[in-house]
């Protein structure tokens, strides 16, 4: 069984976050190490409160995760960060030769603001794939967004190459909150592009953005390729949702 390093908050509701990283993970045989990086008080309809984990302390849990003593994680999933301070201290102290997947919680699902813009810098460089929805994909290229009039290709072209720039190696734009009969993600690098399309399923599940980035993770630290691991994770988050 492989093992996976999860860095993300807690979710009162069991909705998203640790615990739906965890459940996905276990259903695709992998392990998990957690790095608790805050404690939100969320239900179902409504973020209530967030308390930040302090930077010394995610650095300390990510140094513990890796002890001789026992499995070393083979990738890195990183869902919400929370404050500035702790980018950067995720930045110093995750491990180099590892990938690492990012999913920018720009905010819940269930409403309210997880992390900013400015707490996504210092690790941009470090990310191995980014996995925007069209929204967060709008707001890191400094595009605007109307749920009413999604980006056709050009634009999320356009977005992933701004996004590229920053340093990411490979972008994942969802197509979830498109529209359409499919739901299509697009994987950019800076060299290559390619299309995952799966039908669209009528679902308002909660966490699906947690249970892609991780069932991506898994893929990556069982030895898949970037291209094999969006196939698989695409697929994976459609037999959940159904």
């Amino acid at each position: 069984m492989s093992r996976i390093l999860v860095v993300a908050g807690t979710d009162s509701s069991g909705g998203a976050g640790l615990s739906r990283d965890t459940a996905m993970a276990e259903r695709l045989n992998c392990s998990v190490s957690p790095v608790v990086t805050a404690v939100t008080v969320q239900t179902n309809q409504a973020l209530i409160d967030i308390l930040p984990i302090a930077p010394e302390i995610i650095a300390a849990q990510v140094k513990a995760a890796f002890d001789p003593g026992g499995q070393p994680p083979k990738a890195i999933k990183i869902g919400m960060i929370g404050t500035p301070e702790a980018a950067l201290s995720l930045a110093q102290s995750l491990p180099g030769n590892l990938p690492i997947v990012l999913d920018p919680v720009l905010k819940s699902s269930s409403g309210g603001a997880l992390m900013s813009l400015q707490s996504l810098a210092p690790l941009l460089p470090r990310v191995t794939l980014l996995t925007p929805n069209l929204e967060e994909s709008a707001r890191l290229s400094g595009c605007d967004f109307s749920p009413g009039a999604p980006p056709d290709l050009p634009q999320i072209r356009s977005q992933a190459q701004r996004i590229l720039a920053q340093g990411v190696t490979a972008v994942l734009i969802k197509g979830g909150h498109g529209r359409g009969a499919h739901s299509v993600d697009h994987l950019f690098t800076t060299t290559a592009h390619q299309a995952f399309s799966a039908p669209r399923l009528a679902s308002n599940k909660r966490g699906t953005g947690c249970s892609l980035a991780t069932a991506l993770t898994c893929a990556l630290a069982q030895g898949g390729t970037l291209e094999e691991a969006c196939g698989q994770a695409k697929a994976q988050l459609g037999l959940w949702l159904s």
